[in-house]
């Protein structure tokens, strides 16, 4: 398909065509392009894509296009995502692009009482947005059957391996209706992922916008070398900086996660946190404080923001690298969203370096280091035994030791006298 490619061409309905351009959208993504002619033809598929590429829209306009509006409403359409984020978000999307149909959609999640969820499903739904956990929960209560279905998508199926989701997804498609259109999509295809689509999958088409487990190109990567001790100092140095206008950060743990959020605030940059132990009315909070641009700053770790969709995040922090590289790419991912420019910065400790060298090998460059105040030559350096964390019984000893040693002394931001240089190392 080439860029002049439109929705039109596509063969759309009038009426998604409407909402597509009440939206301002006329020009699909590659995998839109790719994806929907298979899809209108009813055919199974098999998507390889990062988030930020519109895949949402890719399954959801064909399969609003292909349902039948009939009473009484019955549940024809499920969507399985891994996190309550994901689901509220493609929820909305069909809500969107459905705007001109009768179609009734709800979204299921744990995380909340089941009282209104219960309701929504007893007024009748055609289009069901669930996680695993708390779809199997209400069919276990009777409350709802999946023998109606016609279309079923997996979404973020790698994240959903990862979460340990697959006896549950297993038990959910024992369930389905054998006549059925099933798509699936997924960041990376892992030998048990292939064997799950496999399972699920007919005949299906195979589309994929980038190459297995690479980086968004329009993303710049740096990272800065920095003794661990002197992370917070660098994060505030950096958002000092008018261009960090709209800044996630993720960190490896849900109390580190709390403790960068507390940090920031008690520095005047407004910040929030985002992660597993967080109530669902708090996460929802906390987000759509940052898309409104009420909080600078969302600091998160990797389930909590999985599935997030925020336009114009400007800059993707890591203040902890992840311990699975693959995870770094979806991080990153949130910035350069929509044919946009983005920016990830990563902060990498002597112990986080061995981390860094199985990014760098997954994406297949390196990533431009940057000069600045705080540079540490011994976690640039570092090798063997210093260059992974140490055993978790041993980590508070650890901390102590490196305390005691002098490589970092508690910030008094009333010292800080000039500003780091960020250049290219």
């Amino acid at each position: 398909m080439s860029n002049e490619t439109t929705f039109k061409d596509l063969k759309l309905s009038s009426a998604l065509l409407r909402a597509l351009s009440k939206e301002g959208y006329t020009v699909p993504t590659p995998i839109q392009a790719k994806s929907i002619p298979g899809l209108l033809e009813g055919k199974d598929l098999i998507g390889i894509a990062q988030t930020g590429t519109g895949k949402t829209a890719a399954f959801t306009l064909p399969i609003l296009q292909r349902m039948k509006e009939n009473n009484p409403r019955l549940i024809k359409t499920l969507v399985l995502t891994p996190t309550r984020e994901l689901a509220a978000q493609i929820g909305e999307s069909f809500t969107t692009y459905g705007s001109f149909y009768k179609f009734k959609r709800t979204v299921i999640f744990g995380g909340v009482k089941q009282g209104r969820q219960v309701q929504a499903l007893q007024k009748g739904v055609d289009i069901l947005v669930a996680t695993p956990g708390r779809l199997l929960d209400l069919m276990s209560q009777g409350k709802l059957t999946l023998k109606n279905i016609e279309f079923f998508v997996l979404d973020e199926a790698d994240r959903m391996l990862d979460m340990g989701f697959i006896h549950d997804i297993k038990k959910i498609i024992s369930k389905l209706p054998e006549k059925r259109q099933s798509l699936f999509f997924s960041a990376t295809m892992s030998p048990e992922i292939n064997k799950l689509a496999r399972s699920l999958l007919k005949n299906p088409i195979h589309v994929e916008v980038t190459p297995q487990a690479t980086t968004v190109e329009k993303i710049q990567q740096h990272i800065f070398f920095v003794d661990a001790n002197d992370k917070e100092k660098l994060l505030l140095e950096l958002l000092q900086h008018e261009h960090l206008t709209r800044v996630l950060i993720f960190t490896r743990t849900k109390h580190k996660a709390n403790k960068v959020a507390t940090f920031l605030n008690k520095n005047k940059v407004s910040a929030d946190a985002i992660h597993g132990n967080k109530s669902q009315n708090a996460r929802t909070k906390a987000i759509s404080d940052f898309k409104c641009g009420k909080t600078k700053v969302l600091v998160a770790t990797d389930i909590a923001a999985r599935g997030i969709d925020i336009d114009r995040i400007s800059h993707v922090i890591n203040f902890e690298l992840p311990n699975e590289p693959e995870s770094y790419v979806h991080r990153i991912g949130r910035t350069a969203r929509a044919e946009k420019d983005g920016t990830a910065f990563s902060f990498c400790a002597a112990d986080e370096r061995n981390f860094l060298r199985d990014i760098e090998k997954l994406i297949r460059q390196k990533i431009d280091v940057m000069d600045h105040e705080f540079h540490s030559e011994n976690a640039k350096n570092a090798t063997g035994d210093a260059a992974k964390p140490p055993p978790r019984g041993q980590r508070n000893n650890f901390r102590k030791n490196r305390s005691k040693s002098g490589s970092g002394k508690p910030f008094n931001k009333n010292v800080r006298s000039k500003k780091p240089r960020f250049q290219r190392r």
